[in-house]
């Protein structure tokens, strides 16, 4: 049902404008200020009310109170219907990378041409457009409580990235692309004299937990097509590798964390991307127009392949998960990497500040291979003690699967006893790496005490990754569960595991 136009919507568009004539809030300011929040609203209302493809709801709420949007587009309104493959876009986690924003918005205004409805016979597509509106407000990368969300999808202590994987865990979307910008502009580089260049910057998943197969899909068949799509339409583009300038720090393929919004997502094996757009010189308004395009034409590109591939997409996905769902009794989940290189040379394209003018950089320290330092048999599953009420907590928001623990024949209870706590370096960081004694077995004498959390759900991997005492994308690496590791203790989740 549509929605009644609010006040907001008068005051931000003049009566005598038709729908057709209505501007794109960015073009309607003549690209002169970004779009916002109430522009942002007002408009999406607009188009709610213009088209029966598109259905605009509230998803959540940010720090202050400001709404949440999604703007869901399926030519017959059934989202449970399998038939067609879902498609999840969500863009301006970091409240001064303005130009996701302002793409999604000419993205959504395009998806209504008549000429473009063919793409919603395979696709169900939903669009947030803007996860951080308080931080775009005042053009601040984080939100109202100081939490980069981008580094948030773990713990989910902010009611942003709630409401984002909340929407995820409703639909369970096989293909998702979480839109960024990138700044090239920092001091080392024009003391180096050259930077990054690329319009449009793309990556793929790189935990060594997701799909082997999904990653080669996502490297050797969407990386090309993508390049293809936007250098036809007048966009540079180049894989996503972070590091540098060359000589003075390495380069790899951005980081292996699930704590973001690629990574996340892409752990429970849906086919998941970061697109990173170039900043403005002024990390705001400057050149938005040509960012917004590029932006825009990157996430049309994505619903094109989904389209031309929606099949094979669709039954791997469909494998890859149910490898998840169904748990085998010898796999191994890697809870520590590193970035390895593999004699490969890296060919990045480099701006001239000098000359004005594109050259071509040889990288020699570039690792684009995750190579696993320490796997753990996945277990059946997890006791968590009830008294642990932040433990809980996070097992509810994440939204995980949960049991009164009950005695199973075949398994036996193991616990980890922290002897040491040293340190490991995780992508320039120096994190906790506590020494564990190898499990033993423990007879529980309260088991009332404890919830069971299976393995075998969407978000096995994720548990895994969560909860082991030596992960180094575990809980204890942030400070709200440092206290659950304790030298010379009983670490307090336990594993459940065939005897």
């Amino acid at each position: 049902m549509k929605s009644v136009i609010s006040v907001l919507i008068l005051l931000a568009y003049p009566f005598f404008l038709l729908p057709q004539e209505v501007l794109i809030p960015l073009v309607k300011n003549n690209y002169a200020k970004v779009t916002s929040y109430d522009e942002l609203s007002g408009y999406l209302q607009i188009l709610d009310n213009q088209s029966d493809l598109l259905s605009v709801s509230v998803i959540g709420k940010s720090v202050k109170s400001r709404n949440l949007y999604a703007m869901m587009f399926s030519s017959d309104n059934n989202w449970y219907n399998k038939s067609k493959i879902s498609v999840l876009i969500f863009a301006q986690q970091h409240g001064n990378e303005q130009s996701g924003k302002e793409g999604a918005l000419l993205l959504a205004k395009e998806l209504l041409k008549p000429e473009n409805k063919y793409l919603f016979d395979k696709i169900n597509l939903v669009i947030v457009p803007q996860l951080n509106p308080d931080g775009s407000e005042v053009n601040e990368r984080r939100n109202t409580n100081n939490m980069d969300l981008n580094r948030n999808h773990l713990i989910l202590t902010e009611p942003e990235t709630q409401a984002l994987h909340q929407l995820f865990d409703k639909y369970q979307f096989e293909v998702t692309m979480d839109v960024h910008e990138y700044s090239p502009y920092g001091e080392a580089w024009q003391k180096f004299g050259y930077r990054k260049n690329a319009d449009i910057t793309v990556g793929t998943t790189t935990n060594l937990n997701v799909s082997e197969e999904i990653r080669r899909l996502s490297n050797e068949s969407y990386i090309p097509f993508i390049f293809k799509y936007l250098g036809t339409r007048g966009f540079s583009s180049f894989v996503y590798c972070p590091g540098g300038p060359p000589g003075i720090d390495y380069f790899r393929y951005s980081t292996f964390d699930i704590n973001d919004g690629r990574q996340s997502l892409g752990i429970q094996n849906s086919v998941s991307f970061i697109q990173e757009g170039r900043n403005g010189i002024d990390n705001f308004v400057e050149n938005i127009k040509h960012r917004a395009e590029g932006q825009m034409n990157g996430m049309r590109g994505l619903l094109e392949y989904t389209c031309l591939y929606k099949d094979k997409i669709d039954s791997l996905v469909s494998a890859e998960r149910h490898k998840l769902i169904s748990l085998s009794a010898k796999q191994m989940v890697s809870i520590q990497s590193e970035h390895v290189v593999n004699g490969k040379t890296l060919m990045i394209p480099l701006y001239s500040y000098s000359t004005g003018k594109d050259s071509v950089f040889a990288v020699q320290d570039y690792r684009p291979v995750v190579k696993s330092l320490f796997d753990v048999q996945k277990p059946f599953g997890y006791l968590i003690p009830k008294k642990n009420s932040e433990l809980i907590d996070w097992v509810d928001r994440q939204a995980l699967l949960k049991f009164f623990y009950k005695e199973y024949s075949g398994f036996r209870i193991e616990k980890y006893t922290i002897t040491e706590i040293d340190s490991i370096d995780f992508e320039g960081d120096i994190i906790v790496n506590p020494l564990v004694v190898k499990p033993t077995v423990v007879d529980l004498i309260s088991p009332s005490d404890y919830l069971f959390i299976p393995t075998a759900q969407l978000k096995g991997n994720l548990i895994v990754l969560a909860l082991e005492p030596k992960s180094m994308l575990g809980l204890i690496t942030y400070k709200n569960f440092a206290y659950i590791l304790r030298k010379g203790e009983d670490f307090p989740v336990l594993r459940v595991v065939k005897k």
